[in-house]
């Protein structure tokens, strides 16, 4: 690999707001240098605050509406008609 043109891959703790929860992991996504959480090794980590993660997706918890196709279809055939 060409040294100098890859970004810096570390420890990061992604904190999802929505959810409460956290969890470390390593990225190279980097946050500024002011944001910093001390995890539950004792250690300082930087942090990213993100909006959804799994835990708070509608999707994953089962909170996802499911969509009528049945009748999107149906009625689709009443106006066009079927082929």
């Amino acid at each position: 690999m060409k040294p100098s043109i890859h970004p810096a891959y570390g420890p990061v703790v992604f904190r999802d707001k929505a959810a409460g929860h956290a969890f470390l992991t390593r990225s190279t996504l980097a946050s500024s240098a002011t944001r910093r959480i001390e995890w539950e090794d004792g250690d300082v980590y930087p942090v990213v605050d993100v909006e959804i993660s799994a835990l708070s997706h509608p999707f994953y918890t089962g909170n996802a509406r499911v969509l009528d196709t049945a009748g999107r279809v149906e009625r689709f055939e009443r106006r066009y008609g079927a082929a």
